[in-house]
């Protein structure tokens, strides 16, 4: 077991204030004595109790379960720690008033002392006993969770990397025909994509500059098949280039704009990929921002069925589900129409945490095409 002393001084402050619990009542019932007679005595056998009990515990060894000693040795230490706790406790009252309670004080009241002081030791041990056992089993139920969060997220991008996957494949199959040597360019992108991609996506966090990057690849993939059609800006801040966010979480985004925003219109149009700071409440952590927003053809100009896709499709679905189970409840995702519009804009908010810096360059913050 860890020796921990800010553990270890919780457990004393308790029995001090039980100790002074036992001789205000001590007092009540024998006010004959003057209070601090009651007050050393108790606070004396209150700490040797606690010294032989908690601090044996050490010397015995303890269950990792419930941070107790296994077996008959619990019940044997609290014993044997009542017992000499008290003696030991008498002793350096005695020693302090000058005077020896083995002859000041009759039998009965040297059983009533005891049986108190038994009584306090073992309620206060079988306390400490379901105390140490609850935390561990509270440090069992977090990291309980945690696997399952980490498991919830990987199920989700796993489900999220197919589907990109395969709306690019489309893409292909359907350009291999129409323009062989812009199929050629686009296999090339996507090749260099998914080296880049699949390694990233096996953590459930990477840095936002690592995620623009990959947004990058993924927009140059469509520019080979929309040409001019298509044209992108990605505004990241240095200051966040090392902010936390879970890989490919923009992408859904990103397709979705492209697939309900830019391709019904003839003409096509922009995306533009931006992050920023903001400062929560007072008190409150300060809020990573990031927005997909697109000049396509906006949520009013789309058809029923596609405005219902894209509100509740896949693509939002997984990011509200992995927001959700990274972050909590506080994260938040907006989609509203552009402003200025036409178009529709997505706004993701949730809590800012930074990654270590890692050694490889970084791309820089912005880029147009």
């Amino acid at each position: 077991m860890k020796f921990e002393p800010l553990h270890l001084l919780r457990h004393y402050v308790l029995v001090l204030s039980a100790s002074l619990v036992i001789s205000a009542l001590h007092y009540f019932f024998a006010p004959q004595k003057p209070y601090v007679v009651s007050l050393v005595y108790s606070l004396c056998i209150g700490s040797c109790n606690w010294a032989v009990i908690d601090l044996g515990r050490f010397v015995v060894g303890v269950d990792p379960k419930t941070q107790w000693p296994r077996g008959w040795r619990g019940p044997a230490l609290v014993a044997g720690g009542i017992v000499l706790g008290y003696l030991t406790g008498t002793a350096l009252a005695d020693a302090w008033f000058g005077w020896s309670s083995w002859e000041g004080q009759s039998a009965q009241q040297l059983r009533a002392s005891l049986l108190v002081t038994l009584v306090a030791g073992v309620v206060i041990s079988g306390y400490f006993y379901l105390q140490g056992k609850g935390q561990v089993l509270q440090k069992s139920m977090e990291e309980a969770q945690h696997q399952a969060t980490e498991a919830q997220l990987r199920l989700l991008l796993t489900q999220l990397e197919p589907h990109m996957l395969f709306n690019t494949l489309a893409n292909l199959r359907a350009l291999v025909g129409i323009d062989p040597d812009r199929a050629q360019q686009m296999l090339d992108h996507l090749i260099a994509y998914l080296r880049a991609t699949l390694t990233a996506s096996r953590s459930t966090e990477h840095s936002l500059q690592a995620e623009f990057d990959r947004l990058r690849d993924y927009l140059e993939l469509m520019v080979v098949r929309m040409g001019p059609r298509l044209s992108y800006q990605l505004d990241l801040p240095q200051d966040l280039a090392q902010a936390a966010i879970p890989p490919l979480l923009l992408q859904a985004l990103v397709e979705n704009s492209i697939r309900h925003g830019l391709e019904p219109k003839v003409e096509g149009g922009h995306i533009r990929i931006s992050a920023w700071v903001e400062q929560g409440a007072v008190g409150q952590p300060p809020q990573l921002s990031v927005t997909v927003q697109d000049s396509g053809v906006g949520l009013t100009a789309s058809p029923a069925p596609a405005l219902q896709e894209r509100g509740r499709g896949f693509g939002l679905t997984q990011v509200r589900e992995r927001l959700r189970t990274l972050y909590g409840p506080e994260a938040q995702l907006h989609l509203a129409p552009a402003d200025p519009g036409p178009g529709t804009t997505v706004q993701l908010r949730f809590r800012l945490h930074t990654l270590t810096p890692t050694d490889h360059p970084t791309a820089p913050s912005a880029a147009h095409v």
